[in-house]
């Protein structure tokens, strides 16, 4: 089945999570009105993605490390549009000798990164992922883990509303997923975020999480909201204590089951002397 639908039924977040879990590779294209977006994965980790009007972008991040002048950059956008967009820029600028290799992969990873941020704040749009497809070669690629691109993204969003949507039940039990299909998650989060995880234990509730947490509620739901979309922390099933009748149901049935036991122990008994009663009395005549 293609994997492609509606960004209002499915976050981003959720998506990534998908494509990452079967450890795919190809391409998901995003798209929403007239903006697409190409993010390119290998073996469930990005390694490249682009958007519209990435390419000045570059130069506009080389300018911001203070690598690029804005003279030189506005020499290498003339050279491109006069060989009619046929050149990529960070080819123009390396030819050029005003930066080197690194710092073009540098900036690469960064404007990457920045743009699938900007991604997880999409709520309507549609999306399609192209199983064993790059649109493109690229010269240089980056390997991003999809859960800290999650958590990162996550963390520029207005926090209180997004955990509000995606925790409304505070008396859910949460438990620390595994890994899918030997994949291992490179996963980067601070010590708060370690301590909130270590909460998780598959038995606690949310809100006895949050009553607990130094951190107070709203922001330990906030963290705990960032873990689940990252597909760190996932729903457990929780099985219900069971009610006082339940409890002496429960008992009958076992007494009933031990007392079954003992008369079938005491039947294969009761056998046994029998036959060895036969056997001795056969033997004597």
């Amino acid at each position: 089945m293609d994997l492609q639908g509606s960004i209002a039924k499915f976050t981003l977040p959720e998506i990534f999570q998908l494509v990452a879990g079967g450890r795919k590779t190809g391409t998901l294209g995003i798209q929403k009105e007239d903006f697409i977006f190409m993010v390119y994965f290998k073996e469930g980790n990005i390694i490249y993605a682009y958007g519209p009007e990435q390419t000045y972008h570059i130069g506009q991040l080389l300018k911001e490390l203070k690598v690029l002048t804005a003279e030189q950059l506005e020499k290498a956008i003339r050279l491109q549009s006069e060989s009619q967009n046929s050149r990529r820029l960070g080819e123009i600028l390396i030819s050029q000798r005003y930066i080197d290799r690194r710092d073009l992969e540098t900036v690469v990873k960064t404007q990457i990164e920045e743009l699938l941020y900007s991604l997880m704040s999409w709520q309507s749009g549609s999306f399609k992922f192209y199983e064993n497809q790059h649109p493109t070669e690229e010269e240089i690629t980056v390997r991003l883990s999809v859960e800290n691109v999650i958590l990162e993204g996550l963390r520029r969003l207005d926090e209180k509303n997004m955990a509000a949507e995606t925790l409304p039940d505070l008396d859910a039990v949460y438990t620390i997923t595994t890994s899918e299909s030997n994949r291992s998650k490179d996963v980067n989060m601070n010590a708060t975020e370690w301590n909130i995880m270590a909460l998780v234990d598959g038995h606690r509730s949310l809100k006895e999480i949050c009553e607990i947490s130094m951190l107070g509620h709203d922001e330990t739901l906030v963290r705990l909201a960032r873990l689940k979309l990252a597909g760190i922390i996932v729903k457990a099933e929780v099985k219900p204590a069971p009610r006082a009748n339940d409890s002496l149901e429960l008992m009958v049935n076992r007494l009933a089951n031990l007392f079954e036991d003992y008369l079938n122990q005491k039947t294969t008994a009761a056998g046994a002397v029998n036959r060895l009663t036969t056997t001795i009395i056969e033997e004597q005549t």
